[in-house]
């Protein structure tokens, strides 16, 4: 399941270092032997501890984990939205992801100038936000001329469409992303093919200084972030860009001790990746036996036929049931036989929505 988040950031903002810090990162994963799968796309594995207990457990001849994609999209620039600068190729480029990451400076540092002339987290998130939003008016704006007209004329689709671009148009007049419209599903539906960049889900990413990563306190840029994130809903990761890039290419002992001496608990791009996860609705499922123990992506919501296909199109095609049983009641009772005989493993049908953590067996028959 290939989602993508794309990272944006103004010139100097740290984007690019932490881009770096993603596609070493991704070097380093085994099964993902070229991280850069395309010169802006990075693979990362999805941090999970639950993989490495149900691993110690079964001790199987391998251990797969899950991945997600990160985009480096095009730098941006005021009036991007009008082909300035790379605009075209940052707006081409943001329209294929799913989510966007973006990265705020929130440190000084009179060796790397900063594009305005003086470090103001919130001015560059609303440079970047509002060229967004004039993306989307500009696609609104084209699709209401052809659909008032129509709606005058009586067509019931028109009609149903044209108030939802209203209400979009009127977040857009007060400089409001797409997302932060109250729409049904169903109104949600009779704008989809417009692609609006507004609506895809927006994480804040506060790069800091060496000095202040292991605590923010008295950091006022990244208060500023947080307080103006809080007001869309959007959550705030804090990471040093610089370190993240540094610790990417150690081993998993020389990095918790590097994160120890900083006194850090958890690595931002640990965070990052994570919260990504998180964003787009995803939420993980496991295989398990002596062959392999595997982590597997699904959209939360999805039903047991639909996580079968992740792994082959042939499972969800001949779907019979899934032998299912969750992780904390495997890690209760140490093996599937005692969680059997203790009436934890359940054969779940066609309707059985997947909840994250499951541990899954698939009978299928094509």
């Amino acid at each position: 399941m290939a989602l993508t988040a794309g990272i944006v950031g103004l010139p100097n903002v740290g984007k690019s270092t932490l881009f770096n810090a993603i596609t070493k990162a991704g070097a380093l994963a085994a099964n993902y032997p070229f991280a850069t799968i395309d010169p802006n796309v990075g693979i990362v594995e999805v941090p999970d501890a639950r993989l490495d207990e149900l691993t110690k457990l079964v001790q199987p001849k391998k251990t797969v984990p899950t991945a997600f994609e990160f985009t480096d999209i095009a730098g941006i620039v005021k009036g991007a939205s009008k082909g300035e600068g790379l605009g075209n190729k940052f707006l081409a480029h943001i329209r294929e992801v799913d989510a966007i990451t973006q990265v705020v400076r929130c440190f000084e540092d009179e060796n790397i100038t900063h594009v305005a002339g003086k470090v103001d987290p919130i001015s560059d998130i609303e440079v970047i936000n509002l060229e967004l939003i004039l993306a989307d008016l500009e696609s609104v704006d084209k699709r209401y001329a052809k659909v008032e007209k129509l709606a005058r004329q009586k067509d019931k689709e028109a009609m149903v469409e044209a108030p939802v671009l209203e209400k979009v148009k009127e977040a857009f007049a007060n400089e409001k992303p797409a997302r932060s419209v109250d729409l049904s599903d169903e109104e949600l539906k009779t704008i989809k093919s417009l692609n609006l960049l507004t609506l895809k889900p927006m994480l804040y990413v506060a790069n800091v200084s060496e000095d202040e990563v292991a605590d923010v306190s008295n950091n006022q840029y990244v208060q500023t972030v947080r307080d103006y994130a809080a007001k869309e809903g959007a959550e705030v990761i804090v990471v040093c860009a610089k370190i993240e890039e540094e610790i990417a290419v150690l081993d998993d002992e020389e990095k918790a001790m590097f994160l120890e001496e900083l006194g850090i608990e958890e690595s931002g791009l640990d965070q990052l990746i994570k919260a990504s996860y998180s964003l787009l609705g995803l939420a993980t499922y496991f295989t398990a036996g002596v062959q392999e123990v595997r982590a597997w992506t699904f959209r939360k919501g999805m039903k047991a036929p639909q996580c079968a296909g992740v792994i082959h199109s042939d499972f969800e095609r001949g779907f019979i049931r899934a032998e299912t049983v969750s992780y904390d009641d495997l890690m209760q009772y140490g093996s599937m036989s005692a969680a059997k005989e203790a009436g934890r493993v359940r054969l779940e049908g066609k309707e059985y929505v997947v909840q994250d953590g499951d541990i899954m067996l698939f009978r299928f028959n094509v």
